[in-house]
């Protein structure tokens, strides 16, 4: 299969393009910079130049793949709304290049907060908050079934991980704690993040393009929540600083979900579909240091 990937060089498609060329799949990988289109062609796959703004861009891809895999989004926290309306349009135009086709579809979405308890796979999408944008986005891929789209949303947790390299949500407390001296959680730290290994999540987005079926929701979740006390603690053991308890806006915009409880299952992903974590989880990666200079 011929698959458009966009986001190819980021820090989930960086992984999913070589998982998607080892299992015989070609890929055509959308990248905004010239560094971005040698780590895509280095990987076994050809680069395309755009981004998802570039409208004309996303229509090229689809018209030369047999399957599309949206990965791209902005990690702008100071411009969120800018960038979920930036997914929005972009899902808009894969869509309609894609209706009628019996395509794959296949969108990086997010666990969704269901207070009180676990989020599944059968409970619906945030759509409100912060980030309740991208889950209605979520949706509109979902409903694309419909359209003769073979479309499925693989949910990630906030933590997507891998020693050295990338740590999701734990991204920021990492350089926040390199650029102040202190590890910090917020509030009483109880609040629970789950996690996955970006190598774990990258299997998933493969299963998915392969076998999923119309209208499908995955959760690439590995771990189902570590606590943010748990977390900002073995920071501060790696990087040997105090821990604290801080106020959200520390954080800035994000604070705002930091302070939320957002524990997550995958037990029917596995059950479903066979898929099976097998890498480091996020406490092991965040004790074994090696942290990249994020301050």
């Amino acid at each position: 299969m011929r698959v458009f990937v966009t986001g190819a060089n980021g820090s989930i498609g960086s992984v999913v393009v070589p998982e998607l060329i080892a299992a015989g799949h070609e890929v055509l990988g959308l990248v905004r910079s010239d560094a971005g289109a040698a780590a895509v062609t280095a990987a076994g796959g050809t680069p395309l130049r755009g981004d998802l703004t570039d409208l004309d861009s996303l229509l090229a891809g689809t018209a030369q793949a047999d399957g599309v895999i949206n990965l791209a989004f902005s990690n702008d926290w100071n411009n969120l709304e800018q960038g979920i309306d930036e997914e929005s349009r972009a899902v808009q135009t894969l869509a309609a290049a894609l209706e009628g086709s019996g395509k794959p579809f296949v969108h990086a979405g997010l666990t969704p907060m269901m207070p009180g308890h676990t989020s599944t796979e059968d409970d619906p999408d945030t759509t409100n908050g912060p980030v309740g944008g991208r889950g209605r986005t979520s949706d509109v891929v979902l409903n694309l079934a419909g359209q003769g789209i073979r479309s499925s949303v693989v949910r990630l947790p906030r933590s997507v991980h891998q020693r050295r390299s990338t740590y999701g949500f734990c991204s920021v407390l990492i350089a926040a704690a390199q650029k102040t001296g202190v590890s910090a959680y917020v509030g009483d730290g109880t609040q629970r993040w789950p996690a996955v290994n970006r190598r774990d999540a990258a299997s998933l987005f493969r299963i998915a393009l392969e076998d999923a079926e119309p209208g499908t929701v995955l959760h690439a979740v590995s771990d189902e929540g570590d606590t943010m006390r748990s977390l900002a603690e073995a920071i501060g053991r790696v990087l040997g600083v105090p821990v604290e308890s801080a106020p959200p806006e520390r954080f800035g915009v994000i604070g705002r979900v930091f302070a939320l409880d957002m524990p997550s299952s995958s037990a029917l992903t596995r059950e479903r579909i066979g898929w099976q974590p097998t890498h480091p989880h996020l406490l092991d990666d965040l004790a074994a240091g090696d942290y990249p200079a994020l301050g």
